[in-house]
């Protein structure tokens, strides 16, 4: 029993560390970002089909009604993406991945509004330590500062992935978790496929080893394999593992990039972290 409770945790630890992968990658492939999200998901997007047809999991629709929130959430996703990635480009994986980590506290927050969940008062209290970190990690409140920017990207594309996740879940109890994530980057392929014609792809001829890496270990292999461990773990300790991405994408970064943070991203980034295993450990008290 032991030996499959290991297995199971390397096998997360594996999935997270494959995802840490997308901060190091967004910030080194050198083309237009849409252009980028579009290869990340149609290449994903071929390769997960395969693997549903492969277990035979169903990807029929089961209503009229549910087509809506597939094609919403598959648009918040792609919006995620594209801000994520901007957010990597004008500032630096550690700014922009703990920015993003900012998406749980979002999701407390906007959660009462979409499920019928009770609004917990000391998410107001993770909220400003959220907001004290985030202010940390700007070395200057100013709109010319590309940090700035970027961390606004990071912000905004917390937000995105927060709607995102709420709309997933609703689905989830539904749908395979891996026909969701399907379903939705088949709707960003469908929707950004016109980047394709409008703006400069010549570089894909150079760059197309690192999108591959992105859409095959990032987003294919590392997205379902985290999927699959919730199997094995609650969803709580498995946001609780996952916090850890952003170390992790600092080191890739640290490693590959020569990209070394300052004190104010550490100490900012240590009290976003922390609201984040705060509070899942609290959602898996109670």
């Amino acid at each position: 029993m032991n030996n499959q409770h290991s297995k199971h945790l390397l096998l997360l630890l594996l999935a997270t560390l494959f995802i840490s992968t997308s901060g190091a990658l967004g910030r080194y492939i050198n083309m237009s970002i849409p252009v980028i999200i579009w290869w990340r998901s149609i290449i994903a997007a071929v390769l997960l089909y395969a693997f549903c047809r492969y277990k035979k999991i169903n990807l029929k629709i089961k209503s009229k009604k549910e087509i809506i929130p597939f094609i919403i959430s598959g648009l918040f996703l792609a919006v995620h993406w594209i801000t994520y990635f901007y957010a990597l480009k004008l500032s630096n994986v550690a700014i922009g991945m703990l920015s993003l980590f900012v998406y749980p506290i979002f999701t407390a927050f906007l959660e009462p509004l979409f499920i019928k969940v009770k609004f917990d008062p000391i998410y107001i209290l993770l909220g400003v330590m959220v907001l004290i970190g985030i202010y940390i990690l700007a070395p200057e409140f100013s709109l010319e500062s590309t940090h700035v920017k970027g961390i606004l990207f990071g912000l905004a594309s917390a937000l995105f992935y927060a709607l995102r996740n709420i709309i997933s879940k609703q689905l989830v109890s539904n749908y395979n978790s891996t026909s969701i994530m399907l379903y939705q980057i088949g709707i960003i392929s469908i929707v950004l496929s016109p980047v394709m014609f409008l703006m400069d792809t010549s570089g894909i001829s150079s760059q197309f080893p690192y999108v591959i890496i992105l859409a095959v270990v990032t987003t294919a292999i590392g997205h379902t394999m985290l999927v699959n461990s919730l199997k094995h773990f609650s969803v709580s300790t498995a946001s609780i593992i996952s916090s850890i991405q952003p170390i992790l994408g600092i080191i890739i970064a640290f490693l590959f990039l020569n990209e070394i943070p300052t004190w104010n991203t550490f100490f900012g980034g240590l009290i976003i972290l922390s609201t984040v295993v705060i509070e899942s450990i609290r959602s898996r008290k109670s």
